[in-house]
């Protein structure tokens, strides 16, 4: 995690401006189609983890920078993601257990918040992590079709 200092606030990939990464209605995106395709090709691409600004759910202008998985390529350009915890965390919300990978350098456990999406844009964030197995972004993808009736 990047400590957040005022200098480097506004070099933060996805903190603000037009590639500001957003919270989204995952039940008002329109039609999703979320895929596994992960290329080694310096783009990002559904079934890889990477690093943006995650706006708090307050909405108050605070944030981490964090990972996420990216779970579909929409239209506009933009992508659809989830993010990554690596606290456990209450049955309030629907969190899927992913296991441990090369985007956490502790090596801590990790779960995914299927409960929030996010909106991000390829100027909005770092690739800096890795491709999820398919196996492990096969258990995200079939609970957002669960959840939110997604293809």
């Amino acid at each position: 995690m990047i400590p957040v200092t005022a200098s480097t606030e506004e070099n933060i990939p996805g903190r603000q401006g037009p590639h500001a990464t957003i919270e989204a209605d995952p039940r008002k995106v329109g039609r999703v189609r979320t895929e596994y395709s992960p290329a080694h090709d310096g783009d990002p691409d559904p079934g890889e983890i990477v690093w943006t600004w995650v706006p708090f759910e307050e909405n108050d202008g605070r944030g981490k920078d964090r990972p996420v998985l990216v779970v579909a390529r929409e239209a506009g350009g933009t992508f659809l993601a989830v993010q990554l915890s690596s606290k456990r965390h209450d049955a309030q919300r629907d969190w899927v257990p992913i296991g441990n990978g090369p985007w956490d350098k502790s090596g801590r456990d990790s779960w995914v918040d299927v409960d929030r999406v996010l909106r991000l844009h390829e100027r909005g964030m770092r690739r800096e992590a890795c491709a999820l197995d398919r196996m492990r972004f096969n258990l995200v993808r079939n609970r957002l079709r669960e959840r939110y009736g997604w293809s």
